[in-house]
């Protein structure tokens, strides 16, 4: 199952890899280079394909956890202070994601989304400090009764070029389902109140929807 972000891309992809398919099987005369293209041209289609990939995944609803966003390798665990929305400290834990991941944003928590901005910016590597506040980025917020406010933050990196958002300010957050996608690596990060229990370690690998990353 594909993401629909990217029909488009899939769909072009497809045209290029016939054309170029068909190009070599007419033009190259030696058989071991023209198998050299085909699995050049193959390879290309199947990163392309894996990239845009969105599995399903089985999200047990529970009010008192926070889910991973994305799939991805936790890279920070620390209080900060969050200077957007918040403007007090809160705990962040962050979710770096290279180009083999899944990258389709799911929402961390269900409630009401209270609050979604876009940020233009540059385009740093994902984990360099400025890249939470210089890069661009989407700030979410979703708040319910048991957990309170958490905020996830879409972070482009050096080669992500596009952030989608889907989350919408008083709509209804289902917890889980697709809040997003960013496109070509990238990292998100959440703020969850103090004292939220951890339960994720630094470099752990996490599944968007089905890792919980707290608990309160």
């Amino acid at each position: 199952m594909f993401h629909k972000e990217g029909f488009k891309i899939i769909t072009i992809t497809f045209i290029i890899c016939i054309s170029l398919f068909l190009v070599s099987d007419h033009f190259i005369t030696l058989d071991w280079l023209k198998w050299v293209a085909f699995t050049v041209i193959g390879f290309f289609l199947f990163i392309i394909l894996q990239f845009f990939r969105n599995p399903k995944r089985s999200t047990v609803l529970n009010e008192n956890t926070i889910v991973s966003p994305v799939d991805g390798k936790v890279v920070v665990i620390e209080e900060v202070y969050e200077p957007e929305f918040f403007k007090d400290k809160r705990l962040q834990v962050s979710v770096f994601m290279s180009p083999i991941n899944v990258h389709v944003t799911r929402f961390p928590i269900g409630g009401k989304v209270t609050y979604s901005k876009y940020h233009p910016g540059k385009y740093l590597v994902a984990w360099h400090p400025k890249a939470s506040t210089e890069n661009e980025r989407t700030t979410v917020v979703v708040e319910n009764n048991t957990v309170g406010a958490v905020l996830y933050r879409q972070i482009a990196g050096a080669l992500a070029k596009r952030i989608v958002n889907y989350a919408k300010t008083d709509e209804t957050a289902v917890q889980g389902t697709d809040s997003g996608f960013i496109k070509f690596g990238s990292r998100v990060d959440l703020y969850l109140p103090l004292g939220t229990d951890i339960k994720v370690a630094l470099n752990q690998k996490v599944k968007g929807g089905e890792s919980i990353i707290a608990q309160v």
